[in-house]
């Protein structure tokens, strides 16, 4: 019963459009996420081996896997790698949030 709680308050959430951005973001996030944990795991690898191999401080490896994209170039040696790139694009959003916090 509790999840269904948590369902429809992600549900009601998700009607904010500046949630439901952050929300999608946090979902790519977690998908780069996941590749990373896969590679490590298929190839019985902890952070620190993988950090290892590429020229990355375990630290940064844990930040990563936690969702702290706070570092581009750590990502993308990491991502490089285990055979994946890094792609930024700033692309239109369906919520402008200058827009909102304009003073007139």
């Amino acid at each position: 019963m509790r999840l269904e709680k948590v369902d429809d308050h992600l549900k009601e959430k998700l009607k904010d459009p500046y949630f439901k951005e952050l929300y999608g973001l946090e979902e790519q996030k977690l998908k780069i996420v996941k590749k990373i944990i896969e590679y490590r795991i298929k190839h019985k690898l902890n952070q620190e081996q993988l950090a290892q191999r590429a020229n990355v401080t375990q630290q940064h490896i844990s930040k990563i896997e936690n969702g702290e994209f706070s570092n581009i170039i750590t990502l993308e040696k990491i991502l490089l790698f285990i055979g994946y790139t890094v792609k930024i694009q700033a692309v239109p959003s369906n919520y402008n949030m200058a827009q909102k916090c304009a003073i007139i």
